[in-house]
Protein backbone atom coordinates (compact mmCIF):
# COMPACT_ATOMS: atom_id res chain seq x y z
CA UNK A 1 0.00 0.00 0.00
CA UNK A 2 1.16 3.52 -0.82
CA UNK A 3 0.77 5.05 2.66
CA UNK A 4 1.80 8.54 1.58
CA UNK A 5 -0.73 8.64 -1.24
CA UNK A 6 -3.46 7.28 1.05
CA UNK A 7 -2.76 10.04 3.59
CA UNK A 8 -2.91 12.67 0.82
CA UNK A 9 -6.19 11.23 -0.53
CA UNK A 10 -7.86 11.29 2.87
CA UNK A 11 -6.47 14.74 3.71
CA UNK A 12 -7.83 16.24 0.50
CA UNK A 13 -11.10 14.35 0.88
CA UNK A 14 -11.47 16.04 4.28
CA UNK A 15 -10.56 19.44 2.77
CA UNK A 16 -7.54 19.82 5.02
CA UNK A 17 -4.33 21.61 4.14
CA UNK A 18 -0.98 20.12 5.12
CA UNK A 19 -0.72 22.81 7.76
CA UNK A 20 -4.14 21.98 9.26
CA UNK A 21 -3.41 18.26 9.43
CA UNK A 22 0.06 18.90 10.87
CA UNK A 23 -1.48 21.05 13.59
CA UNK A 24 -4.03 18.36 14.49
CA UNK A 25 -1.30 15.72 14.72
CA UNK A 26 1.30 17.94 16.40
CA UNK A 27 3.68 17.30 13.49
CA UNK A 28 5.43 19.65 11.12
CA UNK A 29 4.07 20.52 7.71
CA UNK A 30 7.40 19.49 6.18
CA UNK A 31 7.29 16.04 7.77
CA UNK A 32 3.75 15.43 6.46
CA UNK A 33 4.81 16.62 3.02
CA UNK A 34 7.66 14.11 3.04
CA UNK A 35 5.27 11.37 4.18
CA UNK A 36 2.82 12.10 1.37
CA UNK A 37 5.68 11.95 -1.15
CA UNK A 38 6.97 8.70 0.40
CA UNK A 39 10.32 10.30 1.25
CA UNK A 40 10.06 9.13 4.85
CA UNK A 41 8.07 6.58 6.86
CA UNK A 42 6.07 7.23 10.02
CA UNK A 43 6.28 5.23 13.21
CA UNK A 44 3.19 3.20 14.06
CA UNK A 45 2.22 5.71 16.76
CA UNK A 46 2.66 8.67 14.37
CA UNK A 47 0.59 6.91 11.70
CA UNK A 48 -2.13 6.19 14.26
CA UNK A 49 -2.19 9.89 15.23
CA UNK A 50 -2.48 10.96 11.58
CA UNK A 51 -5.18 8.41 10.82
CA UNK A 52 -7.17 9.45 13.89
CA UNK A 53 -6.88 13.13 12.90
CA UNK A 54 -8.30 12.17 9.51
CA UNK A 55 -11.31 10.57 11.20
CA UNK A 56 -10.39 6.94 10.55
CA UNK A 57 -9.11 3.97 12.49
CA UNK A 58 -6.18 1.84 11.34
CA UNK A 59 -8.31 -0.99 9.94
CA UNK A 60 -10.35 1.40 7.80
CA UNK A 61 -7.20 3.25 6.71
CA UNK A 62 -5.68 0.05 5.34
CA UNK A 63 -8.91 -1.22 3.84
CA UNK A 64 -8.70 -1.13 0.07
CA UNK A 65 -11.42 1.05 -1.40
CA UNK A 66 -13.40 -0.45 -4.22
CA UNK A 67 -13.36 1.51 -7.42
CA UNK A 68 -16.75 3.14 -7.64
CA UNK A 69 -18.49 2.29 -10.87
CA UNK A 70 -19.17 5.44 -12.86
CA UNK A 71 -20.48 4.19 -16.19
CA UNK A 72 -23.44 1.85 -16.60
CA UNK A 73 -24.78 -0.01 -19.63
CA UNK A 74 -28.11 -1.66 -20.31
CA UNK A 75 -26.59 -4.89 -18.95
CA UNK A 76 -26.45 -3.21 -15.52
CA UNK A 77 -30.08 -2.04 -15.59
CA UNK A 78 -32.86 -3.71 -13.66
CA UNK A 79 -36.16 -3.67 -15.56
CA UNK A 80 -39.60 -3.95 -13.95
CA UNK A 81 -42.31 -4.61 -16.55
CA UNK A 82 -45.88 -3.90 -15.48
CA UNK A 83 -49.14 -3.92 -17.41
CA UNK A 84 -49.03 -0.31 -18.60
CA UNK A 85 -45.52 0.82 -17.66
CA UNK A 86 -41.91 -0.31 -17.58
CA UNK A 87 -39.35 1.07 -15.17
CA UNK A 88 -35.66 0.82 -16.02
CA UNK A 89 -33.45 1.39 -12.98
CA UNK A 90 -30.53 2.79 -14.94
CA UNK A 91 -28.15 3.17 -11.99
CA UNK A 92 -27.97 -0.05 -9.94
CA UNK A 93 -28.53 0.34 -6.20
CA UNK A 94 -29.28 4.05 -6.59
CA UNK A 95 -31.34 4.00 -3.39
CA UNK A 96 -28.02 4.37 -1.52
CA UNK A 97 -27.32 7.62 -3.39
CA UNK A 98 -28.79 11.08 -2.95
CA UNK A 99 -30.78 10.83 -6.17
CA UNK A 100 -32.35 8.06 -8.20
CA UNK A 101 -32.69 8.21 -11.97
CA UNK A 102 -35.05 5.91 -13.81
CA UNK A 103 -36.22 5.56 -17.38
CA UNK A 104 -40.00 5.25 -17.36
CA UNK A 105 -41.89 3.90 -20.35
CA UNK A 106 -45.64 4.41 -20.36
CA UNK A 107 -47.93 2.64 -22.78
CA UNK A 108 -50.90 4.62 -24.13
CA UNK A 109 -53.21 5.30 -21.17
CA UNK A 110 -50.42 4.01 -18.90
CA UNK A 111 -49.80 5.55 -15.52
CA UNK A 112 -46.84 5.71 -13.15
CA UNK A 113 -47.00 4.82 -9.51
CA UNK A 114 -48.33 7.57 -7.28
CA UNK A 115 -45.62 9.68 -5.68
CA UNK A 116 -46.74 10.95 -2.28
CA UNK A 117 -45.64 14.16 -0.61
CA UNK A 118 -41.94 13.89 0.26
CA UNK A 119 -38.95 15.93 1.35
CA UNK A 120 -37.19 16.24 -1.97
CA UNK A 121 -37.29 17.28 -5.58
CA UNK A 122 -37.89 15.66 -8.96
CA UNK A 123 -36.79 16.33 -12.50
CA UNK A 124 -38.16 14.75 -15.66
CA UNK A 125 -37.25 14.94 -19.34
CA UNK A 126 -39.69 13.54 -21.90
CA UNK A 127 -37.64 11.60 -24.45
CA UNK A 128 -40.59 10.55 -26.63
CA UNK A 129 -44.36 10.93 -26.70
CA UNK A 130 -46.11 13.18 -24.22
CA UNK A 131 -47.34 12.82 -20.68
CA UNK A 132 -49.63 14.49 -18.24
CA UNK A 133 -48.10 15.49 -14.92
CA UNK A 134 -51.10 15.25 -12.60
CA UNK A 135 -51.19 17.05 -9.26
CA UNK A 136 -53.50 14.71 -7.35
CA UNK A 137 -54.03 17.16 -4.49
CA UNK A 138 -55.26 19.99 -6.73
CA UNK A 139 -56.62 17.76 -9.54
CA UNK A 140 -54.49 19.77 -11.97
CA UNK A 141 -53.00 18.36 -15.20
CA UNK A 142 -49.99 19.76 -17.04
CA UNK A 143 -48.93 18.48 -20.46
CA UNK A 144 -45.23 17.76 -20.98
CA UNK A 145 -44.21 16.94 -24.57
CA UNK A 146 -41.14 15.37 -26.16
CA UNK A 147 -38.13 17.58 -25.50
CA UNK A 148 -39.76 19.34 -22.54
CA UNK A 149 -38.91 18.98 -18.88
CA UNK A 150 -40.59 19.23 -15.50
CA UNK A 151 -39.07 20.14 -12.16
CA UNK A 152 -40.97 20.03 -8.90
CA UNK A 153 -40.63 19.90 -5.16
CA UNK A 154 -42.32 17.02 -3.38
CA UNK A 155 -45.04 19.20 -1.89
CA UNK A 156 -47.96 17.42 -3.55
CA UNK A 157 -48.98 13.89 -4.52
CA UNK A 158 -48.70 13.25 -8.25
CA UNK A 159 -48.51 10.74 -11.08
CA UNK A 160 -47.41 10.73 -14.69
CA UNK A 161 -49.95 9.55 -17.24
CA UNK A 162 -49.66 8.91 -20.97
CA UNK A 163 -52.79 10.33 -22.56
CA UNK A 164 -51.40 9.88 -26.08
CA UNK A 165 -51.67 7.06 -28.63
CA UNK A 166 -47.97 6.15 -28.68
CA UNK A 167 -45.56 5.04 -25.97
CA UNK A 168 -43.96 7.77 -23.88
CA UNK A 169 -40.45 7.60 -22.43
CA UNK A 170 -39.36 9.82 -19.54
CA UNK A 171 -36.02 10.19 -17.80
CA UNK A 172 -37.16 10.80 -14.22
CA UNK A 173 -34.82 11.70 -11.37
CA UNK A 174 -35.88 11.89 -7.74
CA UNK A 175 -34.09 13.00 -4.65
CA UNK A 176 -34.17 11.31 -2.25
CA UNK A 177 -34.73 7.96 -3.99
CA UNK A 178 -38.43 7.07 -4.10
CA UNK A 179 -38.94 4.28 -6.62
Amino acid sequence: MDIGNRIRQLRTKNNLTLEELASRCELTKGFLSQLERNLTSPSIQTLEDIVEALGYDMSKFFQEEEDEKLVFTDEDYFVDVKEDSTIHWIVPNAQKNDMEPILLELAPKGRSQEISVHEGEEFGYVLSGRIQLINLDAQQKMTVKKGQTFYLKGTFSHVLENDGTQNARVLWICTPPLF
